[in-house]
Parts: structure tokens; C-alpha cells; sequence
């Protein structure tokens, strides 16, 4: 190999290299890909999301909310919130719009599919919003950054489709911080018997036969399966539980 063309390879090494390592050690930077927004839709999210969360999902953080595609991480990724800007100085704000991913999606080589609200509030202003709208996709930057409720803690919401004593489904809701919930455990508060429980489509974790009594839902926070912390709520679920019902964990939990 010629001398010039062993430089040449050696700095495109050294330039992918050095790029790679800043997208691994510097987690608050941007990173840019594209985002487009549900067609036809309501100005807020969807209630019928991958994640689970039913209406919740249309309406928390006031309808700025997001589908995603390989940030859904098969449903680990619900509940994330990251901030999102579109880059066109002559239509986009500098500070975006922040979402909490909802639902799973993708379309033209995008990462997000914002609600029309969000879309919006990419834009410096109401004219420039009308501007992008009808774009329907724009590139765009975007970081995970914490959720932040400071009027809620996290809350369980218990599925529809459970049924007291013999099987019991719930979403979390309100989560905050920049973890993920990476495991549940379902504990008896009487003789401390704990077990995993399924995720079992998007934020949705379940188990049959669950023990009866009050009961303490435990969930692990991880970044990257890293720095994990078990997070121990205060007020526990009545034995009592139904269908439908939420229920107040005590805790905001926003490391």
C-alpha cells in the first residue's frame, strides 16, 4: 500500500474511532437522525400505544408525547423522555420540545413519530409551526434527558384485564429520572417472598396466581444494565386490588 493511502486509512480510523468514543462518553450530547408526526391524528399522542399505557399514553406530559423505533427496545424504552429539536434555524427553537416515548413506530428512516402537538413545539413560533407541519418529516437532533413530574409520584395502574386473585397486569406510570426499569418483583409483604415478574408488551408486566395479602412492587433502575438500584415503594397494593384502579407508590424515585 502506497504511503499516502496508509495515512488516509489511518486518520478515517482515528476520526471513526474518536467519533464512536464521543457517542459513548458523552450522553447528554445530541445525536441527529429524522422525526415525523402521526398522520390524521388527534393533536395529542395515540391510546392505543405499544407501551400500554391507554389513554395515559395520549395525555401525560400534556400530549407531548412520541412513538419510537429502535428507542422502543422492545419496551424498555416506554416512559423515556428525550429532548428532540428540528435543526432548520429558520423554522426550529434551540430547545425543542421534550416527549415521553408512548408507542412504537417508524417511518422514513426516522426515530421519532411525535404527536402533532409536539411536532409543533419544535417550531420558534405559531406561524413557523404552521410551516412544518405540513412537512411531515424533518431531520432533527435529539438527547435522553430526565422525566420530570414534580407533582406526581410513581403510580401503579392495574390492567383491565386482571382479575383478583388469579391474575394481575399493571403499567407503571410517571417515571421518572433518566433510568430504565429494568426488572419488577412482585413481594408478599407478610413473609417477604419475592418473584420476577413477565414484561409482557411494552410496559405492561404480569403474573398469574399472585399472592394474596397486601403486595409490594419493587422495580430496578439501570442505566445500560449498569449503576442498578432497587427502588422499594412506601405505600403498598391493598389486598383489596381491582381492575381499573390506580394506586400511589409514595415515591419519585428520579435518580
Amino acid at each position: 500500500m502506497a504511503p499516502l493511502q496508509v495515512v488516509s486509512v489511518f486518520v478515517a480510523s482515528f476520526i471513526f474511532m474518536q467519533t464512536l468514543g464521543n457517542s459513548q462518553t458523552c450522553p447528554d450530547c445530541f445525536t441527529r437522525s429524522r422525526a415525523a408526526h402521526y398522520p390524521n391524528s388527534e393533536e395529542k399522542g395515540t391510546e392505543t400505544g405499544s407501551c400500554g399505557f391507554g389513554t395515559f399514553g395520549a395525555t401525560i406530559n400534556g400530549g407531548d408525547v412520541s412513538a419510537a423505533s429502535e428507542l422502543y427496545r422492545n419496551g424498555l424504552g416506554c416512559g423515556a423522555c428525550y429532548q428532540v429539536r428540528c435543526t432548520d434555524s429558520n423554522y426550529c427553537s434551540d430547545k425543542g420540545v421534550t416527549v415521553v416515548v408512548t408507542d412504537q413506530g417508524a417511518g422514513d428512516r426516522t426515530d421519532f413519530i411525535l404527536s402533532q402537538r409536539a411536532f409543533a413545539r419544535m417550531a420558534q413560533t405559531t406561524d413557523a409551526a404552521a410551516s412544518i407541519l405540513p412537512l411531515g418529516v424533518v431531520d432533527i437532533e435529539y438527547r435522553r434527558v430526565s422525566c420530570t413530574f414534580p407533582d406526581k409520584n410513581i403510580t401503579i395502574k392495574i390492567e383491565e384485564s386482571s382479575d383478583n386473585p388469579h391474575y394481575l397486569a399493571f403499567v407503571i406510570w410517571y417515571q421518572q429520572g433518566k433510568k430504565d426499569i429494568t426488572a419488577v418483583q412482585l413481594c408478599e409483604t407478610q413473609n417477604f417472598v419475592c418473584k420476577l415478574l413477565d414484561r409482557t408488551r411494552g410496559a405492561v408486566w404480569t403474573t398469574t396466581s399472585p399472592p394474596r395479602g397486601p403486595l409490594q412492587i419493587r422495580m430496578l433502575l439501570s442505566v445500560d444494565d449498569e449503576d442498578e438500584t432497587w427502588v422499594v415503594p412506601v405505600n403498598n397494593i391493598p389486598e383489596n386490588w381491582k381492575a381499573g384502579d390506580t394506586y400511589d407508590s409514595g415515591i419519585q424515585a428520579d435518580a
